[in-house]
């Protein structure tokens, strides 16, 4: 624990912690303050994912990159699914689906890229395990697939019967929850070893697996009390600020959402170990695809006023595909670049005007 508190103590960032009570406090307190509360959510949330990117990197140092990468990853999406969770009981469904599409979305696209980009410019060329990469790619652009099909489907041949999609969502789901099950089996279980990440130095910041471990459960508890806050009061404060619900639930929700994974992700890169990076950046997209938006389906019909289906706009499908797509040929040579990140970005950039200038119509 002491090793802890000195981090917290070097670490101006971690000083923000101070927002964790502050915010819980003010929910109690004034609960309809909800600007107030969005704006405290954020700032809790910040240091609470510096945090578990530390825990995370700890672990990673002791078991891999790829499984390190699949804690990180794992943990980070508990976050977005607190958040659908809270408005799938609420019957807020165009905000859990474009919550599911922006975190698909914003994994494949803003954290990867944006991996490149800080990686890149300290280091001027980055490698990383193409093979890992190119799995977790093509266990997106499957997952994507089967989410793509009802919404595809359904417009194309202008089915009528919703009772139909619902049932043809239910199968999906279960479907690609054992696909996932079968992929985490396959990449850590019988092929482990062509998933094994470029050597890295040991760093002395590490803290002992107990107490990373210990900080994991105990972060992940506040990270997931906080974003309850947050998403409580996002919808409130977006519409304040001339936010769309879908605007929000793309961008907003997911950026917030993904804060933990995005400190690891980031944090690793810049100290060249961009497997891991590319391993918490795909394999939470991928994550999210194909076990969390699944299992929201499934929840749908013991939680949801009704039972939801996989279909999604037009413009998330097209946005979806394209960012399984492009992670898939980015990540195929095995080498990044700074400026390779930038293009990435330029992308996420792409979809997040067109959602603010022309958002879906609800």
């Amino acid at each position: 624990m002491t090793q802890l508190f000195a981090k917290i103590r070097s670490t101006p960032l971690l000083w923000l912690l101070l927002f964790v009570p502050i915010v819980l406090a003010v929910e109690i307190l004034r609960p309809e303050a909800h600007t107030l509360l969005f704006l405290l959510s954020v700032l809790a949330i910040l240091p609470l994912a510096a945090m578990l990117s530390l825990a995370t990197e700890s672990v990673a140092e002791r078991t891999g990159d790829a499984a390190g990468g699949l804690i990180n990853a794992t943990l980070g999406n508990l976050t977005e699914l607190v958040i659908a969770l809270t408005a799938l009981a609420a019957g807020q469904y165009a905000l859990v689906k474009a919550s599911i599409a922006g975190a698909i979305v914003t994994n494949a696209l803003f954290m990867l890229g944006a991996s490149f980009l800080l990686g890149g410019l300290r280091h001027h060329v980055q490698e990383f395990n193409r093979v890992g990469a190119r799995f977790q790619a093509s266990l997106l652009f499957i997952a994507t697939v089967a989410l793509l099909v009802p919404s595809a489907v359904a417009t194309a041949d202008h089915v009528a019967d919703p009772g139909a999609i619902q049932r043809l969502s239910a199968m999906l789901a279960i479907l690609l929850i054992a696909g996932y099950g079968l992929g985490l089996y396959f990449s850590l279980g019988t092929h482990r070893e062509a998933f094994a990440s470029a050597g890295h130095e040991a760093h002395g910041e590490a803290l002992p697996i107990g107490l990373a471990l210990g900080t994991l459960a105990v972060v992940t508890v506040l990270v997931a009390l906080v974003s309850h806050v947050f998403v409580a009061s996002v919808e409130v404060a977006g519409a304040a600020l001339g936010l769309t619900p879908a605007f929000v639930g793309f961008i907003v929700v997911s950026l917030v959402g993904g804060a933990a994974e995005f400190a690891s992700a980031f944090s690793a890169a810049r100290k060249n170990r961009l497997d891991l990076s590319v391993s918490i950046a795909l394999g939470s997209a991928a994550q999210i695809a194909l076990f969390v938006g699944p299992l929201l389906v499934l929840l749908s019909y013991l939680i949801g006023p009704a039972p939801m289906g996989l279909d999604f706009w037009p413009g998330a499908i097209v946005m979806m595909l394209i960012a399984a797509i492009s992670a898939a040929m980015l990540t195929n040579g095995g080498r990044s670049t700074w400026f390779l990140g930038v293009l990435v970005l330029m992308v996420y950039a792409i979809f997040g005007l067109t959602l603010y200038v022309l958002p879906p119509a609800q």
